[in-house]
């Protein structure tokens, strides 16, 4: 913090110190760790400094997570600020959000942010955020992960977290990124890409071999792999069954060498040359139940490496279900730091407090080993190592007092006159629009026979 390093270290510390869940930040000003007045903490957040370079380089040099087989396994996400009556406010999106009813999707006007976090093993609400980046009007998702993963990874080679002869990092993602796509422009890092896809999708196998009597160029595809029809699967070169918990029993099937059939749109619109052949290893995962008490369906995940063992495919699946912990980090940022709460105008203020809240989740994560459980009486006992992360921020006021504050104390002043009662504000803030994508007029037209829908 180069600007307003007092207000804003302050602030950072009521945020972690304040009596249950932020709804204000008016209210972290009486906090008592906040020994500046309100005024002071909105002059933080406006006219402050925050270097998140530095920031983002100290936490990828701290301690890190790994899984069973010491990888360290990152998820990528989109979360949103909502915003829909910031009329004032610049640069907001319409993002996608879920209603209450079944099936609801809604557009609502805010921020996305794009988060890149470290898992930990085993059943934890707890995760490693390591990169936030805001996506501005115009930015293409897929360019913008990329760009945010090379940097991550890069990082975490140059903080020492990988060595040549160490296995891969591991990528998760959700349906909504393209794996294929993502593991083409990371190719020269040592990562690998692990994301679910639709259950409509379409992929082929290996081209036959070309033999010189046969007429015309060589095939680049073979057969046909339908995610809907059963009878292209063919025998899986991976069975194997397991118990878990949570979902009962497990089936999982795996099929090797098999790609996506690009085309010269979307994504590859600009790509030069012959489209690329990106093999992977095709997974689906079958359960008995959900904890939701809802109907399970089977589970599509695409591996961007060819040729695994039953071991690391059952290492790929668990992975993947471990990717739901950054819903837990989601969480402990929105409804108990308070991320979206403040009425935060412009972007850059909205940036700062962003990594602000990073860096006050990253303190209880740190401190978990020294934090006491301090549990309600209705609450279980819990280890120091597996409390949750509301659990150790509780407890963090009593860590705080002895650790030294660097933040000097304030100096006596008095607020300024401000404008004259009866005198109206004349310069009004400037409305924005919403940024979106017009959809065009024109519709196909509707086949008497139409087809289901494959998406290659």
């Amino acid at each position: 913090m180069s600007r307003r390093a007092d207000a804003l270290f302050e602030l950072c510390d009521a945020v972690l110190c304040a009596e249950g869940p932020v709804r204000s930040l008016a209210e972290l000003s009486l906090v008592g760790e906040h020994r500046r007045g309100h005024g002071g903490l909105y002059a933080g957040l406006a006219h402050g400094r925050l270097d998140a370079d530095r920031l983002r380089r100290a936490v990828l040099a701290g301690p890190l997570p790994r899984a069973a087989d010491g990888r360290l396994v990152l998820a990528v996400d989109i979360t949103c600020w909502l915003r829909p009556e910031a009329h004032t406010t610049p640069e907001r999106i319409l993002c996608h959000t879920y209603g209450r009813g079944k099936d609801s999707h809604m557009m609502i006007p805010g921020w996305p942010y794009s988060v890149v976090v470290a898992l930990e093993t085993g059943r934890s609400s707890w995760t490693t955020p390591l990169d936030i980046h805001r996506l501005a009007p115009g930015d293409d998702a897929a360019i913008v992960t990329a760009t945010q993963l090379r940097r991550v990874v890069t990082g975490l080679i140059t903080a020492g977290h990988w060595r040549p002869g160490d296995p891969d990092i591991l990528i998760v993602a959700d349906a909504g990124y393209d794996g294929p796509r993502l593991a083409f422009v990371l190719r020269d890092l040592p990562v690998a890409v692990l994301v679910r896809m639709r259950s409509d999708r379409v992929l082929r196998r290996p081209a036959p071999p070309h033999t010189p009597t046969t007429p015309g160029r060589p095939r680049r595809h073979g057969g046909e792999f339908v995610f809907g029809d059963p009878a292209s699967w063919g025998e899986p070169d991976i069975t194997a069954h397991h118990d878990t918990r949570l979902y009962g029993p497990a089936r999982v099937r795996a099929w090797n060498r098999l790609h996506p059939r690009l085309t010269h749109r979307t994504a590859w619109l600009t790509h030069t040359g012959t489209l690329p052949i990106i093999e992977g290893t095709l997974i689906r995962l079958e359960v008995n139940r959900l904890p939701s008490g809802a109907i399970p369906k089977p589970v599509w995940l695409w591996h961007s490496q060819t040729d695994h063992d039953p071991a690391l495919v059952n290492l790929l699946w668990q992975a993947f279900l471990r990717r739901f912990d950054i819903e837990h980090t989601f969480r402990m940022l929105k409804q108990t730091l308070g991320w979206t709460n403040p009425k935060i105008r412009t972007p850059d203020q909205a940036d700062r407090w962003t990594w602000l809240v990073l860096a006050a989740y990253t303190q209880p994560r740190l401190a978990r080993p020294l934090a006491a459980d301090l549990r309600h009486p209705w609450e279980k006992p819990a280890e120091p190592h597996h409390m949750t992360p509301a659990r150790v921020r509780r407890g963090f006021r009593h860590l705080r007092r002895q650790t030294p504050c660097p933040a000097r104390a304030p100096k006596p002043s008095r607020p300024g006159p401000g404008r004259p009662p009866g005198h109206r504000n004349r310069r009004p803030a400037h409305r924005h629009d919403v940024h979106t994508v017009t959809a065009t007029t024109k519709k196909r037209p509707q086949s008497a026979t139409p087809r289901p829908r494959r998406t290659g």
